[in-house]
């Protein structure tokens, strides 16, 4: 089923260009107009799902409180695809302060043209000082297509 599925950048592409089509049909009511509002409509649920999804990882971090910014001190796997179609990747951290703290790592998941696809804040808690612990991003839904992983923000608190 993964050679079947289309990425979310790619199905917004495929409606944008449906949209301009079918609104160069005709005028009026008809099939065309229907199916033309109905294009427009999955595209912008599209755009929506990854509007909420930066706005909540955004929000997560504004409510973390005297958190030190450790990027340097976060590794990504590769994305791997789960039995539910959802891209997940292995996020790694290493504590250097001296005692257990907790992380809030943000994983971007891009299309290979570095579109953005999806965003997820993964929290990784109770890391003893000097030590390294993971823990699993997971997609909001299903990416398809050549998914990247990059790290957006990581903050330790």
């Amino acid at each position: 089923m993964a050679g079947h599925r289309r990425s979310w950048a790619a199905v917004t592409a495929m409606a944008a260009g449906a949209v301009l089509v079918l609104t160069g049909c005709g005028e009026g009511d008809g099939p065309a107009r229907d199916a033309a509002s109905a294009v427009e409509s999955a595209a912008s649920r599209a755009g929506d799902a990854v509007s909420s999804a930066t706005a909540e990882a955004g929000r997560r971090f504004d409510d973390i409180a005297g958190g030190v910014d450790v990027k340097r001190d976060v590794t990504l796997g590769r994305p791997t695809t789960d039995r539910d179609g959802r891209t997940t990747v292995e996020v790694t951290v290493r504590n250097t302060a001296d005692s257990a703290k907790t992380f809030a790592v943000q994983v971007i998941f891009n299309d290979g043209k570095g579109d953005l696809l999806d965003t997820v804040v993964t929290t990784v808690r109770d890391v003893p000082a000097g030590a390294e612990r993971s823990a699993t991003a997971r997609s909001n839904r299903d990416l398809g297509g050549d998914v990247k992983a990059e790290l957006g923000r990581a903050v330790r608190y």
